[in-house]
């Protein structure tokens, strides 16, 4: 139960009570790693890339358990555990990541597309593999119009970034990316005359 009140104090973005938790399971003993881990698992769901700073804070404090030792690692659990309170939150990665899991568990059979597979040897060339692969970083924009999933998840979106903390930042990127991806389809589309 005390965990859990950490955790769902941490977010609710409460630094005074996830403080309280985190001393108060401390103070009882509880295995420091065991806290340590728990606190990493909350900078990826509830966080995430609204401030990606935060996995490595957290991992800094588990670290410091290492490191130093208890008592004097419970300040670098208390710094984890009130930035993981006070910073944007975001549960878009941990929910695309829960869509792709299932998606996987009924294509996980599908086929690599031939023009993104390695082609390493002359009978791969000579079947396609890599045919009409496109390497980014020779193009301006560092951006191909090529389709990198498997034929029956073509277009399929997962990652859905909030407009919280650093995410608000990937969403223009991301927006960015389709942009330039529709751009180079209508000038293919146009100089095939499709």
């Amino acid at each position: 139960n005390v965990i859990s009140a950490l955790h769902k104090s941490v977010r609710n973005s409460d630094a005074d009570a996830s403080l309280y938790w985190l001393v108060r399971m401390l103070e009882s003993g509880e295995d420091p790693l065991y806290i340590a881990r728990r606190v990493v698992r909350m900078a990826s769901e509830d966080i995430g890339l609204a401030a990606p700073e935060a996995l490595n804070l957290c991992l800094s404090a588990k670290d410091a358990i290492d490191f130093l030792g208890m008592p004097e690692a419970g300040l670098a659990l208390a710094q984890a555990v009130v930035y993981l309170a006070l910073a944007p939150k975001s549960n878009a990665l941990y929910t695309a990541y829960s869509s792709v899991l299932e998606d996987v568990e009924k294509t996980a059979a599908e086929p690599v597309p031939l023009h993104i597979r390695n082609a390493v040897t002359k009978l791969m060339k000579q079947v396609g593999y890599g045919k009409g692969y496109q390497y980014a970083h020779d193009l301006d924009e560092k951006v191909a119009d090529m389709e990198c999933m498997p034929d029956n998840l073509r277009g399929r979106e997962y990652y859905h970034p909030t407009s919280e903390g650093r995410e608000k930042l990937l969403a223009q990127r991301m927006e960015e990316i389709k942009q330039r991806k529709e751009e180079l389809r209508h000038a293919d589309e146009s100089s095939t005359g499709k």
